[in-house]
């Protein structure tokens, strides 16, 4: 029986559901409330364990991102990629402005929620999706539902202006949205993004098993290291930043942890890293293998890494920056440089972990 609270109660829900609906709206409608990048970082899911983000207009005008393309070699052409090409008019290469990707990684549940910014064709994209799917009513989205393939889930799709849309494998898009205005964790989120205001692509997780699983294994073929997957994954927060630098490519990843034990053998493991490289690229045996342009590729990257200590006031970090030039990616054959014996076996060294028997930090030889 509906009590005497009823109209209240009906009457507050609707004011929740227009507010969301006119947030949401605002939000994409590109007006001035900030440019994509501001308002795409306010949608961070409530259970959002990691963010990414990339600006594919400032990165394609970067010399780096020339240099790369000039020598990288060009895949073929994919024949489902250019039928789609052909249907909507739209060619992510050359159309895709910015991206913002959040992935849910929960168990065995993971969501995935993407909004972008590009060249759009709106009157083909919507015909390519009424084709490919069909069309539901989310709160005050049209949203198209695209069927699912194997071992996937449906894809829900909504074009919010004829520059921008989002896509997200979650059953109501409206509501992966709408729950995203204003929850309260996005404050710490957002004072992470703010560290990152000049970088054009970055990565932020937070206690994300999927990447951090990633990362652990990120090594050379040949060389795995528990102990470095165990500390990433005793990383509150974790921040992933590129930056082109004229042909060059910065790159800063910032570990965050309430230990200052953790954060301490993070800095130690990975300053002991860069020491055993550089005393492995020095090894006679291994300069008789290289090539000289090679060796020189990877002497430069040890020269600009910087492993540091950051004390904020409401957080401690170890801080990992390093530079990728286009001579580093086109000499780098990291499958051959692995497989080398001699590198190997240096990496292989139980004292990776114990940088203070080399002493103070040095500049790698030339």
């Amino acid at each position: 029986m509906w009590s005497a609270k009823s109209p209240k109660l009906i009457a507050s829900a609707l004011f929740v559901v227009a507010v969301s609906i006119a947030l949401i709206a605002r939000q994409f409608s590109g007006g001035p409330r900030g440019s994509a990048r501001e308002q795409f970082l306010r949608f961070v899911p409530a259970d959002a364990t990691s963010v990414f983000f990339f600006d594919l207009e400032e990165l394609r005008n970067s010399p780096f991102l020339a240099a790369v393309y000039s020598w990288a070699p060009q895949p073929a052409e994919d024949s489902e990629y250019a039928q789609l090409v052909r249907d909507t008019g739209f060619q992510y290469e050359r159309d895709l402005c910015k991206a913002f990707i959040a992935f849910s990684n929960r168990g065995d549940e993971s969501t995935t929620l993407v909004l972008a910014e590009g060249k759009f064709d709106r009157a083909k994209i919507a015909a390519f999706l009424s084709h490919s799917g069909q069309t539901v009513q989310q709160g005050s989205l049209q949203v198209y539902v695209l069927p699912a393939t194997a071992n996937e889930k449906p894809l829900y799709v909504a074009l919010f202006s004829p520059q921008r849309l989002a896509i997200t494998n979650s059953e109501n898009l409206f509501a992966t949205l709408s729950d995203a205005v204003g929850q309260a964790s996005h404050s710490e989120w957002q004072a992470h993004f703010d560290r990152l205001a000049g970088s054009p692509a970055f990565a932020v997780i937070r206690q994300d098993p999927a990447v951090q699983t990633i990362l652990g294994s990120a090594a050379p073929r040949g060389y795995r290291s528990p102990q470095l997957a165990a500390l990433i994954n005793q990383l509150e927060w974790i921040s992933i930043a590129g930056k082109p630098e004229g042909d060059i490519l910065r790159i800063v990843a910032d570990g965050e942890s309430s230990s200052e034990a953790t954060r301490s053998q993070l800095s130690d493991f990975l300053q002991g890293i860069q020491l055993l490289a550089q005393d492995g690229l020095n090894d006679p045996k291994l300069r008789q293998q290289m090539k000289p342009e090679e060796r020189e590729a990877y002497l430069e990257l040890l020269k600009s890494t910087e492993v540091q200590k950051i004390n904020r006031s409401d957080s401690k970090s170890v801080r990992l920056v390093f530079s990728i030039t286009p001579q580093f990616l086109s000499v780098a054959n990291l499958a051959k440089l692995t497989n080398t014996p001699a590198l190997s076996e240096t990496l292989s060294k139980p004292s990776a972990s114990k940088p203070a028997a080399h002493g103070s930090k040095s500049s790698p030889s030339r």
